[in-house]
């Protein structure tokens, strides 16, 4: 078996496209060290994480009930109202315990429940105890926050913290979902949101710092277009609230990371670019992050996007040939930094 690290971006509901590249993945032999991810990407890093196989995910996702995520309160059940009313009280619509308990479930079912429960005691370099980390972001303080290791900066111990909290945070898409309320040393209240506000695609998490590190990382990115490239500017009408809502969340979620994607570092080279537009009736579609309402057939066409994008992505592959063109080029006497 052949160690990687690997990332996975936020993605919404197209998450079952980053389980078909996986899939690939270990069929090509690969077993996965460290894990990290952000929404969507950190659902799938979790359940890896406490030992599901993509063939067992797929069936998760499959099985996954989206309508039951938009669990309401009985504010929400007086329609627009009720979602406004939502959205000002408790700021978002759906509430999200539906989503935690699914996720608790499933981490029980496996034994693993706490992020001490993943720890590695042999261990001293923080970025490395865990064999997962999963990224939210928090609006109080406006920084990015990696978990479980920066609970430490709310006074809370990481190890004992539910890992199924920690990923409710990171997948609180904003307006849709309310976020999680974290209170800090001193009392104060931290509203803690998506993490693919600040960072949905964090391939530089994992990294070493140095010029030979012993194995790669993976990065998993869904992307709009076969060709990872820079997009013109895509019309998006609103007509009504809740246009306005999709496409709030949707330009928060998508926009941030597009121009990040280092080439020079080599982030472009070992990033396995899924495409998210389906070809459903002989027409093109582009899936939405929030389209709750995903059919069976656009799932199973997203699952086969991330195998075909891995299967291209292993034939040209080379870790010794990476090593040498983006790290052991610089000078040994100075420290990489990601």
């Amino acid at each position: 078996m052949q160690k990687i690290d690997a990332v996975f971006e936020g993605g919404g509901v197209k998450g079952i496209a980053l389980v078909g590249a996986i899939a690939e993945i270990e069929k090509a032999g690969y077993e996965f060290e460290c894990l990290a991810g952000t929404s969507a990407g950190a659902i799938v890093a979790t359940l890896l994480a406490v030992g599901y196989t993509a063939r067992e995910l797929k069936t998760i996702i499959e099985k996954l009930p989206y309508h039951k995520m938009k669990d309401t309160s009985r504010i929400d059940r007086f329609w627009a109202f009720g979602q406004l009313m939502s959205i000002v009280f408790e700021y978002g619509i759906y509430e999200g315990r539906y989503f935690e308990i699914w996720l608790e479930n499933l981490l029980k079912a496996q034994g693993k429940t706490q992020f001490g429960d993943l720890k590695d005691e042999t261990q001293t370099d923080p970025k490395y105890q865990y064999k997962l980390q999963v990224i939210a972001t928090d609006l109080t303080d406006r920084r990015l926050l990696v978990l479980p290791r920066d609970l430490a900066d709310f006074g809370i111990e990481p190890e004992m913290f539910p890992i199924s909290k920690a990923v409710r945070m990171s997948m609180s898409i904003p307006i849709f979902f309310e976020p999680v309320q974290l209170k800090d040393r001193k009392g104060n209240t931290h509203i803690i949101v998506d993490g693919g506000v600040l960072s949905n695609y964090p391939v530089w998490l994992l990294d070493d710092g140095t010029c030979n590190p012993p194995w790669p990382t993976f990065g998993f990115k869904l992307v709009e277009h076969d060709q990872r490239k820079l997009r013109e500017p895509e019309r998006n009408p609103i007509h009504n609230t809740w246009n306005y809502l999709n496409a709030l969340a949707g330009t928060l979620l998508d926009a941030h990371d597009s121009y990040h994607i280092s080439m020079s570092k080599g982030d472009y080279d070992r990033t396995i670019g899924i495409p998210t537009t389906v070809n459903l009736y002989g027409s093109a579609k582009e899936i939405q992050g929030t389209n709750f309402d995903l059919k069976q057939e656009e799932q199973e066409l997203l699952y086969q996007n991330g195998v075909d994008a891995a299967q291209r992505f292993l034939k040209i592959w080379d870790f010794e040939a990476w090593k040498v063109k983006y790290r052991q080029t610089i000078s040994r006497s100075t420290e990489y930094q990601p």
